[in-house]
């Protein structure tokens, strides 16, 4: 399997872009540390790396119905889509861990903020990392999908018997790595503002921001074993791979600000993602006799996330009216 987007100036090009927006993000919007996003910043954010997604889509589809034909075209910017939807739906799990880690550990609200963009910065490279391996992996031993297919199958099926996030969680804070950095580093007993390192009587501490930092990683890596192999199931191509990760993941943090107070009312989309990694896996695993084509794959994706947050909203709505 030939990479379909494999100009070297498009890596540049995208990893130049990615590198400018988090420097943008650390040496400009940084200057507001200890401050919480208010909600007109979070949905202005969340808007514009929706927005920059879909210019982006329309940049590939030009670029490959130039370089190719109409067809190809489609079916690039359909993975694409289908991938940054996947990715982007399932942030919404990964950003209920984020809020019981927070609430957990007792982070005051103005200290978020800068976690979680240190959290996406490690983000950005661990994916980078995992993404280029797999998809080397999964182009050179194509059997590697078989089990993706059995992986997520039993993924999707468990996330039906499992209540939204919580089931993530005890895993994640009561991790060992975290448990032995308690045991073999000084940590201090209480937050020093937004520090992560402190200096106490010629000696260095963490703060327990740190280890919370390091928390946030750790969930971003587990949620990443689903959907990392979720869009390798819709297209192998590394760039398509690595850019509709890049934009979701580039635009959690914001999101995480604009949802954090409404995540109950997407309890619908929980059961959704379920159905959705669940038809990815069969798709995988029925491929030799059916395939199904991208632009299905994309509507199949759309419709069902779409029925999920109508659903979502209508059992609030009869919650409430109960």
């Amino acid at each position: 399997m030939i990479p379909i987007i494999d100009a070297w100036w498009m890596w540049l090009g995208f990893l130049i872009f990615i590198l400018a927006m988090i420097a943008f993000d650390l040496f400009v919007l940084g200057a507001n540390r200890g401050m919480r996003m208010p909600a007109k910043e979070a949905l202005t954010w969340s808007l514009a790396w929706i927005v920059l997604a879909f210019i982006f889509a329309l940049l590939l589809w030009l670029y490959t119905k130039y370089k190719f034909d109409l067809r190809l075209a489609n079916i690039v910017v359909a993975n694409f889509l289908s991938g940054y939807l996947i990715e982007k739906s399932l942030a919404l799990d990964n950003i209920f861990v984020f809020l019981l880690i927070f609430q957990h550990f007792k982070v005051p609200l103005g200290y978020q903020r800068r976690v979680l963009t240190y959290g996406v910065l490690g983000a950005v490279f661990l994916r980078a990392f995992i993404i280029v391996l797999g998809s080397h992996l999964v182009q050179k031993f194509s059997w590697l999908l078989y089990l993706f297919g059995v992986f997520l199958l039993i993924t999707g099926i468990k996330m039906f018997w499992t209540h939204h996030g919580h089931e993530k969680t005890p895993s994640v804070i009561e991790h060992p790595v975290v448990k032995f950095l308690s045991k073999h580093l000084r940590v201090t007993p209480n937050f020093c503002g937004d520090l992560f390192f402190v200096k106490k009587k010629l000696l260095w501490y963490v703060t327990p921001l740190f280890i919370v930092v390091i928390l946030i990683e750790l969930a971003d890596i587990i949620f990443a074993t689903d959907s990392i192999p979720a869009i390798l199931a819709i297209t192998t191509d590394p760039f398509l791979v690595f850019s509709s990760n890049m934009f979701a993941v580039m635009g959690l943090r914001a999101l995480y600000f604009l949802l954090r107070d409404f995540l109950e009312r997407f309890q619908g989309l929980h059961y959704g993602l379920a159905l959705i990694l669940t038809l990815i896996g069969v798709k995988l695993l029925i491929e030799p006799w059916w395939h199904v084509s991208p632009l299905l794959s994309l509507t199949i994706i759309v419709s069902i996330l779409a029925i999920s947050i109508v659903a979502s909203l209508f059992m609030k709505r009869k919650v409430h009216a109960k």
